[in-house]
C-alpha cells in the first residue's frame, strides 16, 4: 500500500484545526493514521504551523508521498 502525509481535519465547525499524519492512501482522511508529524492551524492570527522536520524527513526518505498542500505547508517550515 501507498503512503501519504496529508491533513486530519479536527476542531468545531467553521474552525478547522489540521493534523499532519502520516496513513495508508486507502485509510479515509479522517481514519486510522501511522504517526502524527505536525499541525497546522489556518485560523489563528499568526497562522501556527508545527512540524517535526527529523520525522518528516524520515517518512519522506522511507517513501511517503506528502500531498499538495502539505508539500507546501513542508515547503514553507523547511523540511523539503
Amino acid at each position: 500500500m501507498a503512503v501519504k502525509i496529508r491533513l486530519k481535519r479536527m476542531g468545531a465547525k467553521k474552525k478547522p484545526f489540521y493534523r499532519i499524519v502520516v496513513a495508508e492512501s486507502a485509510s479515509p482522511r479522517d481514519g486510522r493514521f501511522i504517526d502524527e508529524v505536525g499541525y497546522y492551524n489556518p485560523v489563528a492570527e499568526p497562522i501556527q504551523l508545527n512540524v517535526d522536520v527529523e520525522k518528516a524527513q524520515d517518512w519522506i526518505k522511507k517513501g511517503a508521498q506528502p500531498t499538495d498542500t502539505v508539500r507546501a505547508l513542508l515547503k514553507k517550515s523547511g523540511v523539503i
